[in-house]
């Protein structure tokens, strides 16, 4: 995964300019029908296409050579008609809040009602390598 500008300007400023940045106390995962970019805000799923969906939280587990993964499965049961996932952003809130992380699943997921969407634990690499 990548940085979002919102993140790189946060840690520019902390490291280069000793402007104070606290981390997020939860980091939330959100699903996207688009590249997000690196602005992290495009295509993120609606509740009009998946009535249920909702930003998850995310822990990690241990991080090694700058990367870490997601310590848990992570399950979405959808709702709704068809939707296809294509990104993933990590965002510092439930709901509204500032992009983190912004990357592509290793394939476009086509989901329908009734399906399961997984990303199984440690499946989702994030650093800074």
């Amino acid at each position: 995964m990548k940085l979002t500008n919102y993140l790189e300007d946060k840690l520019a400023n902390h490291v280069l300019k000793g402007t104070a940045y606290s981390p997020p106390a939860n980091v939330f995962i959100a699903l996207h029908t688009a590249d997000p970019t690196e602005a992290g805000n495009v295509g993120e799923v609606t509740t009009v296409a998946y009535p249920s969906y909702a930003r998850k939280q995310i822990a990690f587990g241990a991080v090694s050579n700058g990367m870490c993964g997601n310590s848990a499965d992570l399950t979405w049961n959808i709702d709704g008609g068809g939707v296809t996932f294509s990104h993933v952003t990590l965002w510092d809130a439930a709901t509204n809040g500032n992009p983190l992380f912004h990357g592509a699943l290793s394939q476009p997921e086509t989901m329908s009602n009734g399906n399961v969407f997984r990303i199984p634990s440690s499946q989702l690499s994030v650093g800074f390598d």
